[in-house]
């Protein structure tokens, strides 16, 4: 049975005879096929204590070779694809083809970008005639903490880690207990990339423990958080007292708005996709899907002739859907799906447990759900489900598209399909969402900020902002002083 230990000064330290272990359970099947130590503050105090022995080496050391270490190790990602995507889709349950063709190549994408970024992040100058001038300086904060969720493991743990390391600083990150294969992989990664000892440490566990020690640990001085709303909001108050740096990356409830005048194909496919990748356990996912009155029918059944042809079963096989994380999390999806019918939704297609035979037939599969008929004050329209649930409904306005768009409490991500170039520039303006895509989803550029609004999250990550929420600024002012 496979066995994850903490990445700690550059060791794979092993947990001990009398470690507490928590249970690895791959998602497709339903069974134990690893454990993962649950990591105690004795770990994370060894953490910070590499740490803090690498960091002045680190911080010191020029970009050049620090960008080095990062190149490299984005080049082992990719030499290691196959079997980083393999052991994603088992951990996670999401198709192996999903994990080798978009997970795995972002996140050694995540590494050479921020390479080669910050080798061109430069400081700013002030100059106040011919009296004085100011520049500013931008020093790496220390050592930072990087806490990543389950739904997109190595992508968004790399993320994080990328942009810190490439600033300088030493980084303990925690990814999810429940898939943490991937995060252990790296740590191998980057033994083999010879990255200084102490530079990055990786402490597996509970978010409720070893997640709670990280935020709190008076030496580590910012959080970087990506996850519920919820857990967000715990973190806040925990790192408040210590006045820590924040970047917090929380839930959606985002809209879909598709007009009369849309690429109907092009809109088709990009809706199923935006409700449903990755099972619908994505954050940006467009779960509340609004249509024009016009097309509002026709639009409806074509949806449902597509969600009809997604093929749910083995992610080791030829599938568009695979399982669900865990199953607390399939009994938590299905309750939603409960609630909306008792909220008056019709469940026009899936919503049901699915049994997969062989190998996969106790495994955490749902068929996906579209749902009609709810209004958008329900519980179901207005909190993060989080799964392949999605609601559709029809509007008559631009007006009115706003303001469903634009009623729940959560600011992530929307967007709006129609040829209408002014009605784009007009919504996408007036859109309470820290991205907006246009005729397309999840199209991302890593030099953009990301981000969300209202529940959705405070800071944004991504390009500068990502470096500048990793760095400390300093104003130097000097004084010319008096020519003779």
């Amino acid at each position: 049975m496979d066995l994850i230990g903490n990445y700690i000064g550059g060791e794979v330290v092993m947990p001990a005879a009398d470690a507490r272990l928590l249970d690895n359970v791959e998602p497709a099947t339903g069974r134990v096929y690893g454990q993962l130590v649950d990591s105690t503050e004795t770990d994370l105090e060894a953490a910070v204590a590499a740490a803090e022995t690498a960091l002045p080496h680190w911080r010191a050391m020029d970009i050049e070779t620090r960008a080095g270490y990062l190149e490299r190790i984005a080049e082992l990602i990719e030499d290691k694809l196959d079997a980083l995507a393999a052991a994603e889709s088992r951990d996670n349950g999401k198709p192996l083809a999903l994990a080798r063709g978009v997970d795995i190549p972002r996140a050694a994408a995540n590494f050479r970008f921020f390479a080669r970024a910050i080798t061109q992040f430069a400081s700013e100058s002030h100059a106040m005639g011919e009296r004085a001038i100011n520049y500013t300086l931008r020093s790496p904060l220390g050592i930072v903490g990087c806490i990543s969720p389950w739904n997109l493991p190595l992508y968004l743990f790399t993320w994080k880690i990328a942009p810190a390391l490439a600033a300088g600083n030493c980084v303990i990150a925690k990814p999810s207990e429940v898939t943490p294969k991937t995060a252990a992989m790296l740590a191998e990664i980057c033994r083999s990339a010879a990255l200084p000892a102490g530079v990055l440490n990786i402490l597996h566990g509970r978010g409720d423990g070893i997640g709670s020690a990280l935020v709190a640990h008076p030496k580590i001085k910012a959080i970087s958080f990506t996850g519920g709303t919820a857990t967000g909001s715990k973190i806040a108050a925990e790192a408040a007292p210590h006045f820590k740096k924040l970047s917090l990356e929380l839930g959606g409830k985002n809209p879909t708005l598709v007009f009369a005048d849309c690429d109907w194909e092009k809109t088709l496919d990009g809706v199923l996709r935006a409700a449903f990748a990755n099972q619908g356990q994505i954050c940006l996912c467009g779960s509340r899907i609004y249509v024009e009155s016009s097309i509002y029918q026709d639009f409806k059944t074509a949806l449902l002739e597509r969600l009809a042809r997604l093929k749910v079963g083995d992610p080791q096989t030829d599938v568009d859907q695979g399982a669900l994380v865990s199953g607390a999390h399939m009994e938590k999806v299905l309750n939603a799906i409960a609630q909306a019918e008792k909220e008056g939704g019709q469940i026009l297609c899936g919503g049901e447990r699915l049994q997969i035979e062989g190998r996969c037939r106790d495994g955490y599969f749902v068929a996906p759900a579209l749902i009609e008929g709810l209004p958008i004050d329900c519980r179901t329209n207005q909190q993060e489900i989080f799964g392949p649930v999605a609601t559709i409904q029809p509007f008559s306005s631009e007006e009115e598209a706003l303001q469903l768009a634009n009623g729940t409490g959560y600011g992530l991500a929307a967007s709006v399909w129609s040829q209408n170039l002014n009605r784009c520039h007009r919504l996408a303006a007036q859109l309470d969402f820290g991205i907006v895509w246009i005729n397309c989803w999840m199209q991302r550029d890593l030099r953009t900020p990301f981000g969300g609004m209202k529940n959705s999250g405070v800071g944004r990550e991504g390009g500068w902002e990502a470096l500048r929420f990793f760095t400390e600024a300093k104003n130097v002012c000097i004084d010319y002083g008096e020519c003779n």
